[in-house]
């Protein structure tokens, strides 16, 4: 099956694919062991900062082993791209999905930069994920609480006329999500999801879904959310299992790292059992 086919699916029967971002062969391998054991579909995520530090060619090359190494059905996207020739060399080596991230445009400018984008990738096969209202924070453990703007969130009364105008497969629409993990988590406008949903059958993406409440995780999939991306969560889980390592005495990576890899495959394993992904293969 292809990605389209899958969020069809996952739109129809009330579930979502998870994307996980990965910046390390262990984060990488955990993720895709995660699938194979869960037999649940996957998106690999590799942000504008991930992709640019192992390099889009390399990632394609590991995306293409480990397709021929794990029983399981992957995809591969660009989360969060801005710069419009990145994108277009994903595209070219073979991403199966971009995102461009135009939320901190105007909005008549989005509209024209992610058109531009779908038309160059759509040519060759590639989705594309567009952003509508603005998903703020950062990858990290915050202890402030987090604040949302109004003014950020998505306005339902635009969603159709982008959706329209772009040519978008997915959205990632704003509804209280936020980058990052803070001591007190938003909550999420399901009215506005709602609203949303009402306004067009595009497929939609939760950003941010680290942290949130797995209540919230539910009524946000019911509500119409088939894409979920995880990032902080997998690098909290990565780094206190290799602070725990990195405390002995051992210095011989391949006797370090193996732990690391299971606290990712554990973690993606806890949300792909929360998604209802997992047997949808």
């Amino acid at each position: 099956m292809k990605l389209k086919d899958y969020f069809k699916k996952a739109q129809k029967e009330k579930w979502a694919v998870g994307q996980f971002n990965f910046s390390t062969l262990e984060q990488l391998r955990g993720i895709l062991k995660a699938g194979e054991k869960m037999k649940s579909p996957l998106i690999l995520g590799t942000s504008e900062g991930e992709s640019r530090f192992l390099g889009l060619r390399e990632i394609v090359a590991l995306f293409e082993i480990a397709k021929t190494e794990y029983d399981v059905s992957a995809f591969l996207n660009l989360d969060h791209g801005k710069d419009l020739k990145w994108i277009k060399d994903a595209v070219n080596y073979g991403y199966n999905a971009v995102h461009f991230d135009g939320s901190a445009l105007s909005y008549r400018d989005n509209v024209k930069k992610t058109k531009e984008v779908v038309l160059y990738a759509h040519k060759k096969g590639v989705l594309v994920e567009g952003e509508l209202g603005k998903v703020t924070g950062s990858s990290a453990v915050h202890k402030g609480k987090s604040e949302i703007k109004k003014e950020d969130l998505t306005s339902p009364a635009k969603v159709k006329e982008f959706v329209k105008e772009t040519g978008v497969d997915s959205l990632a629409v704003a509804i209280g999500n936020i980058h990052g993990v803070f001591k007190k988590m938003p909550e999420l406008d399901f009215e506005r999801l709602k609203e949303i949903r009402e306004k067009s059958n595009v497929f939609l993406v939760l950003h941010g879904a680290s942290g949130i409440a797995p209540t919230d995780i539910k009524k946000a999939i019911k509500g119409g959310m088939v894409k979920i991306n995880i990032n902080t969560e997998l690098r909290i889980a990565w780094k206190e299992a290799l602070k725990g390592e990195l405390s002995g005495e051992g210095i011989r990576p391949y006797n370090i790292l193996p732990s690391v890899q299971l606290a990712v495959q554990k973690k993606v394993e806890e949300k792909m059992k929360l998604f209802d992904s997992k047997y949808t293969r």
